[in-house]
């Protein structure tokens, strides 16, 4: 089956007269569903056949998800710093995540890590919703925020 580059069904002929006839137009024959019988192919141009596909690839770009690490000890700086990176993050439409790792005896001091957490979302400059709220396993805190839209 042959399907001009205006998108009219051609009907069923063999390889010769479809290399042809897109020969004739300055065309390719692409082949577009080889399984199917009789198999489908299309008079196009098949550069910018491939131009399209990558294009609506482009687009269809998943967001990421972003870590960002903090420690119970953080100093007011480093916080800012950070505050710096999520702010980019969520700028660029990924979502970001917040994590806290308590080692060893700072695994007393969950509250004050909580804390940490809050202060530190509080603080953002970007507008921002929770996605998945405060969660406390294998000794790491973490929150996954987005932006607001």
């Amino acid at each position: 089956m042959i399907i001009d580059d205006d998108g009219q069904q051609l009907g069923i002929m063999t390889n010769e007269q479809a290399k042809n006839l897109a020969q004739e137009k300055g065309l390719d024959l692409v082949e577009v569903s080889p399984l199917s019988r009789p198999p489908v192919c299309r008079i196009m141009d098949y550069g910018k056949f491939l131009y399209q596909q990558a294009r609506s690839q482009g687009k269809t770009k998943k967001t990421e998800t972003k870590c960002v690490r903090l420690s119970l000890k953080i100093g007011q700086h480093d916080i800012q710093t950070k505050q710096k990176q999520v702010n980019k993050f969520l700028g660029q439409g990924h979502k970001a995540k917040i994590e806290l790792r308590l080692r060893g005896r700072e695994k007393a001091f969950k509250e004050k890590a909580k804390e940490v957490i809050k202060q530190f979302i509080e603080t953002l400059n970007t507008e921002h919703q929770v996605e998945k709220p405060m969660d406390f396993q294998g000794g790491v805190f973490s929150i996954t925020i987005t932006k607001k839209s």
